[in-house]
């Protein structure tokens, strides 16, 4: 029986691994006659002279893979060790334009068609709404662009600010100073963010105002210079809040929009600034708007099924 040991240089052995070995308990059943044994950063494998050299050319492809990509899964060795070429499994990676590499590896992009032309728009345009209901990516979608363009230094910083609007709760009654009040309520811009950008790293852009996360109140006075901006859950807005917010909008700066019509939580007979500008700047040279829809929905299967049932109800009435 023939030995072949492979040592990991360079690579940390328990993340590529897996946890409890789970990436070398899946190898095992893709080469079943070999013999494999992994202790600190070696792997040992047994068999004949013939799968052995399979199994080095794959193994290495996987080293390659988890050297670019920082993240090994069982679906990434499964499309590295049945593809015929390299070239084959990377372009099935690449597929579409990655954004941003985020913590652990994890490759963000544009999921489906409408997030797709959400990327082209901002490319294209200065300021670009991105309108449809939950769960279809707007705003992660948004957070990595900014991400994005942060990092090509094409801006200085980013800011994300929504509209305090107490949706069925009064903030007035939540414990703690006005920061401790909203935190919660901007809780979805954090989680975005924390898949993108090491926590250290992100403590530090935000104690610097490099990342700003504030409600909409913060932006009354200001000038907006080299910055990405997103304003989510704008269906919250009123008339004055996004006349003032879109005249913020400074040298050098992208503005991104996002919002939900159908979950408007403003007072009845107050019209939404979202859907107002919406019918404003519809043709105006510069700003972009892009619908998403149920298709778009990347969160649980049941997430598209609960909205098209709404959607049903809705339009009876």
């Amino acid at each position: 029986m023939n030995e072949l040991i492979i040592e990991l240089s360079e690579i940390s052995p328990r993340e590529f691994f897996g946890q409890q070995n789970a990436n070398i308990e899946l190898l095992k059943k893709y080469f079943p006659k070999l013999k494999l044994v992994a202790r600190g950063n070696q792997v040992k494998v047994f068999g004949d002279e013939e799968r052995l050299e399979e199994f080095d050319k794959r193994f290495t492809m996987l080293m390659e893979h988890f050297s670019k990509y920082n993240k090994l899964d069982e679906n990434s060795i499964e499309r590295v060790l049945t593809s015929e070429k390299k070239e084959d499994y990377e372009t099935s990676f690449e597929s579409s334009e990655v954004l941003v590499h985020g913590v652990g590896g994890k490759l963000i992009k544009a999921q489906t068609a409408n997030q797709r032309k959400i990327v082209e728009a901002v490319k294209k345009n200065d300021m670009v709404f991105a309108v449809g209901p939950a769960g279809t990516g707007k705003t992660y979608t948004g957070v990595a662009l900014a991400v994005k363009a942060l990092k090509e230094k094409q801006v200085k910083r980013i800011i994300l600010t929504r509209p305090a609007v107490e949706a069925g709760e009064n903030l007035g009654f939540l414990p703690g100073d006005l920061k401790e009040k909203l935190d919660p309520y901007m809780q979805p811009l954090y989680d975005a963010l924390r898949d993108m950008i090491p926590h250290e790293k992100l403590d530090s852009f935000i104690e610097k105002g490099v990342i700003q996360i504030a409600p909409m109140a913060f932006m009354r006075g200001r000038t907006l210079d080299n910055a990405f901006v997103i304003l989510d859950e704008a269906q919250n807005t009123t008339h004055a809040q996004m006349k003032m917010f879109l005249t913020r909008m400074g040298r050098s700066a992208k503005f991104m929009i996002t919002g939900d019509p159908g979950q408007i939580d403003l007072p009845r007979r107050i019209i939404s600034g979202l859907k107002e500008a919406l019918l404003v700047l519809k043709t105006v040279k510069g700003v972009d708007i892009i619908y998403l829809d149920d298709k778009d929905v990347i969160r649980h299967r049941l997430v598209k099924s609960i909205i098209s049932a709404y959607n049903a109800i809705e339009n009876r009435e």
